[in-house]
């Protein structure tokens, strides 16, 4: 599978007749797989519209409060682990489908809960299908993209999850707006908070219909014996340059007699695969440098330096904005420098701005309410390195993790280590999620764990990812064969 390089205009491979004479059909296929990332972001931001009014209208404490919160999380873990071994057996666009179904269902059964409880259980369906979308898109964007743009291609799948927070935050104010508050009364006897559980069935009828649109991918598809409709699709996708060569590396990296298991994840020699546990440590390290904190309770930051809650609200939309815009900046070099050195800048810019919050937080005055104080130049500074933080976050851990989860596994044991790995990206993410309120009171402490993290993930990456910019998803399986001390099939 080798092309010819593709030159410093981004779309010169939208008309190479050679190698990618239907490289608009890769965009749109993966703009339409990333649609899924759009929901993800969506479903996990609309509960911050809603946590007061749930409370006041069910009457519960802080406990049930956070339970409900945090329970798509577990949902999302859940979808996780399950959705490769599904995308396996049925294919990647039927679990594509399954996922919006379980975004419209959520929608609805949220929007017209008559208890908490009831909204626990419709987050969880939603967090489901948070967990199945978290996935499926970044393997398919991968198994379905040419190899010198599989980088931007894939990077819209973080593009898409900034996207769906930030029109869930902007939907979220405009419900709360135009009815006066979110729990006034909007339109057919139902609360603002109603609508914005039921605004998300819009984007999930529009991601399901797009997804009858798109071909299942070609690997799956070789996996599948369909091969006349596997090299139809290539073909598609790639031009017909090389393409039983193509299809004979796929079909020689997808050989077994058994079907997939989680087992797959063990090499024949024992012991587990390393990639495997690279892509869990990155995982894990996306979130356990508290970029979540930054968004779930920005607003503590932002009253701390004297802003209002309103004021806060606004502030903390801009910073969405400012993560959308981070991203475009990764997808416009994710595919010129390659994926570690992004990696590796992240990890200092975040180490350098996190330290600096747990410094200015460690040394500020505390007001009688327990609140930290920032008066003066240590607020600013404060507020600069947030938002700091977020460019460094959103320009490289961000988009580029999801990335290299799509792409550095072998075809054989992708979709298990993918699912593995997204399932302990759920899990890290709702250890920060719960772990940060009674953190509140102790920030110097909180960004200084965080900023560990940062120094920790430099070093991970430094020693243990290697760069997948412009490898072949099959050169990538020989080189784990390799590594395994068995011939390859190249």
């Amino acid at each position: 599978m080798t092309h010819g390089p593709v030159g410093g205009d981004d779309a010169s491979f939208l008309d190479d007749d050679s190698g990618f004479s239907s490289g608009r059909t890769a965009v749109r296929i993966a703009a339409v797989a990333a649609l899924g990332g759009l929901l993800f972001g969506y479903d996990s931001a609309v509960i911050n519209g809603a946590v007061s009014s749930i409370q006041e209208d069910f009457g519960i404490g802080n406990a049930e409060l956070g339970f409900a919160v945090a329970s798509a999380l577990l949902g999302a873990a859940a979808g996780a682990m399950t959705a490769g071994r599904i995308a396996d057996r049925i294919g990647r666009i039927a679990v594509m489908k399954i996922a919006a179904l379980l975004f419209l269902i959520s929608a609805f059964g949220t929007g017209f809960a008559h208890e908490v409880w009831t909204v626990v259980l419709f987050r969880i369906v939603g967090g489901i299908g948070v967990g199945v979308a978290s996935v499926i898109a970044p393997a398919y964007i991968a198994e379905t993209s040419p190899p010198q743009i599989r980088g931007r291609l894939g990077s819209l799948q973080q593009l898409a999850i900034v996207l769906g927070i930030f029109a869930s935050f902007a939907v979220n104010w405009l419900l709360q707006w135009a009815a006066g508050g979110p729990n006034e009364v909007l339109w057919l006897g139902l609360d603002a908070w109603r609508w914005m559980f039921l605004a998300m069935a819009v984007p999930a009828v529009v991601y399901g219909a797009l997804a009858f649109t798109i071909p299942e991918s070609p690997r799956y598809l070789v996996a599948s014996h369909k091969i006349p409709e596997a090299r139809r699709v290539l073909s598609m996708l790639l031009g017909q340059k090389n393409l039983e060569i193509t299809i004979t590396r796929i079909r020689d990296t997808l050989e077994r007699e058994d079907k997939p298991s989680w087992r797959d994840l063990r090499k024949p020699s024992g012991g587990i695969y390393g990639i495997v546990w690279v892509g869990l440590g990155l995982s894990i390290f996306q979130q356990f440098v508290g970029i979540n904190v930054i968004f779930y309770y920005s607003n503590v930051l932002w009253q701390a330096v004297g802003f209002s809650a309103d004021e806060s609200a606004v502030y903390t939309v801009i910073t969405s904005v400012i993560n959308v815009l981070t991203t475009l900046i990764a997808i416009a070099l994710i595919d010129k420098i390659g994926r570690k050195p992004l990696l590796l800048i992240g990890s200092s810019g975040m180490a350098v701005t996190l330290a600096t919050m747990a410094v200015i937080f460690a040394n500020a005055t505390v007001n009688p309410d327990g609140t930290p104080s920032l008066p003066g130049a240590s607020g600013v500074i404060a507020l600069v390195a947030a938002n700091l933080f977020v460019v460094a976050f959103g320009m490289s851990w961000g988009p580029v993790v999801w990335v290299l989860l799509g792409e550095m596994f072998p075809n054989r044991i992708r979709a298990a280590a993918l699912g593995l790995a997204a399932a302990g990206q759920w899990a890290a993410n709702w250890l920060i999620t719960v772990s940060f309120p009674e953190l509140r009171n102790h920030l110097g402490l909180a960004y200084g764990f965080y900023a560990l993290c940062a120094v920790l993930s430099f070093v991970f990456v430094s020693k243990w990812v290697r760069e997948t910019k412009g490898v072949s998803l099959e050169d990538m399986h020989a080189e784990v064969l390799a590594e395994d001390g068995r011939p390859s099939s190249r």
